[in-house]
């Protein structure tokens, strides 16, 4: 019995025999099924991708920032200011700077 049904699955008797319709449904169905499964496969296969090279943009821009962070920090200085101003011949102060206050009309 085992025999003959291999035998019939090899030559394909089972997609021409009278009751066929049920197999070629079931046939159908699961080739529709494959062709979801391969196609959701790669839809997730190219999020991972879209997903790392974003990850890889982010640690880039992140590495800009701090860059660009400490470059301001370094021109904010004062020393850094000084010597930029003493080829203009704008020097600080040497009287300390006076507090003006105000008191309220009412």
């Amino acid at each position: 019995m085992a025999k003959r049904s291999i035998h019939n699955i090899l030559k394909g008797t089972f997609l021409i025999s009278e009751d066929s319709f049920k197999n070629w449904r079931m046939i159908i169905f699961l080739s529709l099924l494959a062709v979801i499964m391969i196609g959701s496969s790669h839809s997730a296969d190219r999020k991972v991708h879209e997903i790392a090279s974003l990850n890889e943009e982010v640690k880039e821009y992140r590495s800009q920032f701090i860059d660009g962070r400490s470059i301001l920090m370094e021109l904010k200085m004062e020393s850094t200011i000084r010597g930029k101003l003493k080829d203009k011949e704008v020097l600080p102060s040497v009287e300390p700077p006076i507090k003006v206050k105000v008191k309220s009309q009412k």
